[in-house]
């Protein structure tokens, strides 16, 4: 019972949608960060909206708009870099488990110099970026099969999910044991150094006293 009580609780703390919608002046970037365990699908879907002054109102870009989205891993490699039009839609599978840059960058004209893009994101994560009425129609699937390959997806995100916190604990314990380590070093280092600056007046002192013959 408690191990199903905290495969539910580990779930409940998954986020596998991000939904949103942010403004970017021309040539403007915006990124986002995702922590994506490895081997999990990725998709995202944006659309431009352009501010209209008669009607006061966004409505759909008009005119093509372009955009350039990159896609980052944890290794800082580049996964994805490519121009898009005023719809896009982009997809990739984490190879390394960790933080993802996803960053969106209006390649606008001169057309569009100065007008501000409201840009709507849709990011989808693991068995969330899978089509399955695809995958039914393709491998022709009854629905009894579709909802047992749903369900072993599911099993299998949700202990990718759990290799990944594991691996972010040994992170977060590995920095707090070397952090540890030098805050100790340090503080020894501290001590030697008062000791032999004392040791060192001690005996400048002593010198001195001997000298005025004072001892």
């Amino acid at each position: 019972m408690d191990k199903i009580l905290s495969i539910l609780l580990l779930f409940s703390l998954i986020s596998p949608n991000l939904c949103l919608y942010f403004h970017i002046q021309e040539k403007e970037e915006k990124c986002f960060i995702e922590e994506i365990p490895i081997e999990t699908p990725v998709i995202g879907s944006y659309k431009i909206e352009t501010f209209n002054n008669h009607i006061q109102a966004w409505e759909k870009a008009e005119h093509p708009i372009g955009m350039h989205v990159t896609i980052t891993g944890p290794d800082r490699k580049v996964i994805q870099s490519r121009d898009f039009s005023t719809e896009g839609r982009f997809s990739f599978t984490s190879n390394y488990p960790g933080e993802h840059s996803i960053c969106l960058r209006s390649t606008t004209d001169q057309w569009f110099a100065g007008i501000k893009l409201r840009i709507h994101l849709d990011l989808q994560s693991g068995e969330h970026a899978v089509n399955y009425d695809e995958v039914a129609t393709k491998e022709k699937l009854t629905d009894m099969q579709l909802r047992m390959r749903k369900l072993l997806e599911h099993v299998e995100q949700i202990n990718r999910e759990q290799d990944y916190q594991r691996l972010r604990e040994e992170r977060f314990r590995y920095t707090s044991e070397s952090t540890n380590a030098r805050v100790l070093w340090w503080s020894l280092g501290q001590v030697i150094i008062v000791l032999v600056i004392g040791f060192l007046q001690m005996r400048h002192l002593k010198s001195f006293f001997e000298a005025k013959k004072l001892v």
